[in-house]
Order: structure tokens, then C-alpha cells, then sequence
């Protein structure tokens, strides 16, 4: 009776522990992209692109994942980018 509760109970705990870092691995992707993307440009765009690249960078190294992926698509979004 009490092993399929705990199974259950297991399961989902293993799911939050690893759905955290799982998902905190798409903060650095989009910087990477926006820093691709704006490399050989020097428009304003590109410029305000690579200040939220950068804060999407603090915001991960921070822990706040979900600020950082908001600022890291902003960022995209300000070079004609969708994510």
C-alpha cells in the first residue's frame, strides 16, 4: 500500500531536482545567440542587444533563470530574432 506513494512521492522529486538545471541550460544558448547575432553589428539594436545579453548573463550566473531567459529573448527580439 505504501509503495506506490512512495514511488509517486520519489518520482516527483527527482523530476524538480533535475527540471531545474535542465532548464537553466537555455540562459547561455540565447546569449550566445544574441552575441552571434550582433557581432559585426554596431547599430543601436545591437547595442541594446548585447546590455541585455550581458544582463541575461548576471541574471544566470545569479540563479534567477527564469529573469535571465526573459532578458536573453528581449534581447533576441531586438534584432528582429524570435525564440
Amino acid at each position: 500500500m505504501y509503495r506506490p506513494l512512495l514511488t509517486a512521492t520519489l518520482a516527483c522529486s527527482l523530476t524538480v531536482v533535475f527540471a531545474g538545471p535542465a532548464l537553466a541550460g537555455s540562459c547561455p544558448k540565447l546569449v550566445a545567440q544574441i552575441n552571434a547575432a550582433s557581432g559585426n553589428r554596431f547599430d543601436k539594436a545591437a547595442q541594446d542587444a548585447r546590455a541585455k545579453a550581458a544582463e541575461a548573463d548576471k541574471l544566470h550566473k545569479e540563479g534567477k533563470h527564469e529573469d535571465s531567459e526573459k532578458a536573453a529573448k528581449d534581447g533576441l527580439a531586438l534584432l528582429g530574432i524570435k525564440s
